[in-house]
C-alpha cells in the first residue's frame, strides 16, 4: 500500500501528457494508414460472421445473430487495440527502441512514462472502438439512444485492458511471453465472453467463471446500451469495470518502476 501511494504522488499530469503526446506526434503521420483497417475490419467480421453465419443461426434472445454479435465485436475491438499497444508495443519502445531510458533522460519520471503508455494505450483502443461503433451506427445495429453513454465508457474499457496489458509487460522478460498472454487469457476471453453466443449455454462452472471475466462485463454492457436493454446487469457491469479501473491503475506502474529502478 505504501508503495501505491508513493507511486501516486510521483505522478505528474503534465509528464504523463507530455508521454502520451510523444506517442500520439508519431502516430499522428501513419493515422489514415491505421484508419482503414479499423474501418475495413468490422465491415469484414459482419459480413463474414454476422450475415454470413448468421444465415444458419436462429435469433438469439429475441435478436438477429447480427444484431446479437455487433454490439459484443465492440467490445473485443477494445480489449485487442488497447491490449496490443501495451505488451507488444510498450515492450518494444522499452526493450529495443530504449525510448524508457532517452525519455528518462528528461525531467520526466518513470511513473509519469508508464501512466503515459496507459493512456496512450487506452486511446488507441478508443480510437478503434468508436469507429467500430460508427459502422455498426451505420449498419442500423444501434438501435438505443442510450448508446450515446458508449461514447465516455468506451475510454473507460480500453484503459482497464491498457492498465492489464501493461502489468504483464512489466513482468515479462522475453517478448516471444506475449505469445501466452493472448493464446492462454485474451482469446479465452474473445471467445468466452458472450460475443458469439450467450453464455447461458455453457456449463454452469463456465458461467461463474465468465462473470470474472473483463470482458464479460464490456461486452454486456456494449449490448445493453447500444440495443437499449437496461436492466440491473449492465449497470452493475459499468460499476465493477469503472471501479476496477480506478483500482488496478497504480498497480503496473508500481511494478514497472521496481523493474526500471533495478
Amino acid at each position: 500500500m505504501k508503495s501505491l501511494v508513493k507511486t501516486a504522488r510521483s505522478i505528474s499530469p503534465a509528464g504523463v501528457i507530455r508521454m502520451w503526446y510523444r506517442n500520439w506526434k508519431i502516430f499522428r503521420k501513419v493515422f489514415w494508414f491505421a484508419a482503414a483497417p479499423n474501418f475495413l475490419e468490422p465491415v469484414i467480421y459482419l459480413t463474414a460472421l454476422g450475415i454470413g453465419l448468421g444465415l444458419l443461426v436462429q435469433d438469439i434472445e429475441g435478436l438477429s445473430y447480427v444484431q446479437f454479435l455487433a454490439p459484443g465485436l465492440l467490445g473485443s475491438t477494445v480489449m485487442y487495440a488497447s491490449s496490443f499497444e501495451t505488451t507488444y508495443s510498450s515492450f518494444i519502445r522499452m526493450k529495443y527502441e530504449k525510448t524508457y531510458d532517452a525519455v528518462l533522460a528528461t525531467p520526466l519520471s518513470i511513473e509519469d512514462v508508464i501512466a503515459g503508455e496507459i493512456l496512450w494505450g487506452a486511446t488507441r483502443g478508443y480510437i478503434n472502438a468508436l469507429t467500430f461503433l460508427g459502422v455498426i451506427a451505420i449498419f442500423g445495429y444501434v438501435d438505443s439512444a442510450a448508446a450515446l453513454l458508449l461514447i465516455p465508457l468506451l475510454f473507460v474499457f480500453a484503459a482497464l485492458f491498457a492498465i492489464i496489458g501493461m502489468t504483464y509487460t512489466a513482468l515479462v522478460s522475453n517478448i516471444n511471453l506475449f505469445n501466452y498472454y493472448f493464446t492462454l487469457f485474451i482469446t479465452p476471453l474473445f471467445l468466452f465472453s458472450g460475443i458469439f453466443f450467450p453464455i447461458s449455454t455453457l456449463p454452469a462452472w463456465a458461467q461463474k467463471l465468465a462473470l470474472f471475466t473483463p470482458l464479460y462485463h464490456v461486452v454486456l454492457v456494449c449490448r445493453g446500451l447500444a440495443l437499449g436493454r437496461l436492466d440491473q446487469d449492465v449497470f452493475t457491469s459499468i460499476f465493477i469495470t469503472v471501479a476496477f479501473t480506478a483500482v488496478l491503475f497504480l498497480v503496473p506502474i508500481t511494478i514497472m518502476r521496481n523493474r526500471l529502478i533495478k
